[in-house]
């Protein structure tokens, strides 16, 4: 039992050093985790702040041209409110048209009369016959006075063998009491966008996109798939969000690409149209995620190297705990018999004694010496003398099974036991068992006498004046009368007092 609390480390050394290492190791990680936090906030308010930078610089250019689509069309409607007929056809073109040279991309700006039929047209003195009475830029001024500048969805024209996109602005031509007289038209080619928005560096897997509030793509750069222009997006919980808020920045799931991304939109002054920057969550966060993944290795190592040196301490305590355990046994423990050595047995009778003066509880003290030793030692020498005395300290130590109680060599071949709370009667029983013990062990090969001891017992309680050095003297005393008694017998010191 002894041995194995000897190798036992104790608890609260150990509990304090995994505490400390794991309670570090936390808080490491927490600061970490929290710097990461922050860092990944700060990445997305600055690409918050650059997407909003371009949608701002998108918003006023767009504006801006689309003003002076209108400056065109207005002109174009204070021509024909003028009568211009007198006039050369020249000079009646440019009256028309004056305005609309200042407009880039620009494609035709016409003027159809309430049947929708060309009456002017920007490219060409004498217009060629058409009419446009079913497209959505002419049935909506027909059918609602009210509408001001209206923005078309985008149409395709061909020319030269290939297709052209472009969007159509509109007003209403009104007559002098307020009759539907006529629509002024004028096309702008989607390049424009194109243009636009490739002049603007926003990363690869990153999209600039406009779009109408009907949620109708006009422009994307690049398209994310081949036929983006005029898809109807209106149903897409995206579009829906950013109708609803006007403006701002939110991470949502792509509906087209299926991938996460930030989105930055605004609308276009009081325009019915929407721009919209698109960037990757892997783009915006990548330089993020490689400083995130380096961190976090170089935590984790820096975490494990501190675990692994708290479980090297934990182990270099625990040995150097050993051995000093071991070092202490050795200074607590006489050397031949495993029983505790006389500097322990003077403390702990010291401390015994002081005990049972504060409870007032008995205290027995016993003294042994084996009978006859100096002739057993000349008979079967120091070996055997050795032998003999370790098999004494057996059959005590074997007695002995309080944890309070102790056994000790006091010198010699004298032994001494402690036996705290414990009456004369119980120590005499103790003491029996002890001399009986001794006396039925196996005797030594050659000698016919088996190993006897002498027993003195001196015992303290509440009634007794005694002193501790009288307690000694006693259990001294009852020894020594054990010994000129016969020896192999217990004496009391108590009856060396009775008349």
């Amino acid at each position: 039992m002894s041995q194995r609390r000897a190798l036992k480390l104790p608890a609260r050394p150990e509990l304090l050093l995994i505490l400390g290492s794991g309670l570090t190791v936390v808080l490491i990680l927490i600061i970490v985790a929290v710097l990461l936090i922050r860092e990944h906030a700060s990445t997305l308010q600055t690409a918050q702040r650059s997407t909003s930078n371009i949608t701002q610089l998108i918003n006023a250019d767009v504006l801006r041209n689309v003003e002076l689509y209108d400056l065109a069309l207005q002109g174009l409607i204070a021509a024909a409110g003028r009568d211009l007929s007198g006039l050369p056809g020249d000079v009646r073109h440019q009256l028309q048209f004056d305005q609309s040279t200042a407009a880039p991309y620009k494609g035709e700006v016409l003027l159809l009369d309430a049947q929708g039929t060309v009456l002017a047209d920007s490219s060409t003195q004498t217009p060629t016959v058409r009419n446009f009475a079913d497209r959505d830029y002419f049935q909506i001024h027909q059918q609602n006075p009210e509408t001001g500048l209206f923005i078309s969805r985008p149409f395709k024209i061909h020319c030269d063998c290939e297709q052209i996109w472009r969007i159509a602005f509109s007003r209403r031509v009104t007559g002098p009491n307020g009759e539907f007289t006529g629509v002024a038209v004028a096309t702008m080619r989607l390049a424009y966008f194109d243009q636009l928005f490739s002049s603007l560096t926003i990363g690869s897997g990153n999209t600039i996109n406009l779009l109408n509030n009907q949620g109708i793509l006009l422009a994307q750069q690049p398209l994310l798939e081949r036929d983006m222009i005029d898809k109807d997006l209106s149903s897409r919980p995206n579009f829906k969000r950013m109708l609803q808020e006007g403006s701002g920045s939110f991470r949502a799931i792509s509906s087209i690409s299926g991938t996460p991304r930030l989105y930055t939109f605004t609308n276009v002054g009081q325009l019915p149209l929407i721009v919209v920057v698109a960037l990757a969550s892997d783009d915006v966060f990548a330089a993020w995620q490689r400083a995130a993944w380096l961190t976090a290795g170089a935590t984790g190592v820096l975490c494990v190297g501190l675990l692994w040196l708290s479980w090297m301490l934990r182990l270099e305590l625990r040995r150097r705990y050993r051995a000093e355990k071991v070092l202490s046994e050795l200074a607590a423990t006489d050397g031949l018999t495993g029983l505790a050595n006389r500097r322990i047995l003077d403390q702990r009778l010291t401390l015994e004694w002081d005990r049972a003066r504060r409870s007032a509880e008995p205290l027995a003290l016993l003294m042994i010496d084996v009978d006859h030793f100096k002739a057993f030692n000349d008979r079967h020498g120091h070996l055997g003398g050795d032998e003999a005395l370790r098999s004494v300290a057996q059959v005590i130590g074997s007695q002995i099974r309080r944890p309070a109680d102790l056994a000790a060599r006091y010198g010699g071949e004298e032994f001494a036991v402690i036996l705290p709370n414990t009456d004369a009667s119980g120590a005499r029983a103790i003491a029996e068992r002890i001399r009986q013990g001794i006396q039925h062990l196996p005797p030594v090969a050659g000698d016919s006498e088996p190993v006897t001891v002498s027993i003195g017992l001196s015992t303290w309680d509440k009634r007794s004046s005694a002193s501790l050095e009288q307690l000694l003297l006693s259990a001294d005393r009852a020894l020594y009368e054990a010994k000129n008694s016969g020896r192999n017998r217990v004496v009391d010191a108590a009856t060396l007092l009775a008349p």
